[in-house]
């Protein structure tokens, strides 16, 4: 992907952060995203075409990617039974 729905995202697309430290390295960082976390992060891998689809669909309504995948899957699960 050559853009994002993140409004930031122009100001900071061209810097290099090859040299950037993670946020958990930086404990006042690591404590506010712990702080402001909900849920679990997981790593799902997404072929192209559906990564785009997701990508278009942020664009469109203003909300990140997490935010449509996460909406998309509580959909998908609202027929389901709850797990016992």
């Amino acid at each position: 992907m050559s853009n994002s729905s993140d409004p930031a995202y122009e100001r900071f697309a061209e810097m290099d952060f090859a040299d950037a430290k993670p946020v958990k390295a930086i404990s006042a960082l690591a404590r506010v995203q712990s702080e402001h976390a909900s849920g679990q992060e997981i790593t799902v891998p997404v072929d192209d075409e559906l990564l785009a689809r997701i990508a278009a669909c942020a664009e469109r309504s203003g909300d990140d990617y997490r935010t449509i995948l996460h909406n998309a899957l509580a959909r998908c699960l609202e027929a389901e039974p709850e797990a016992q």
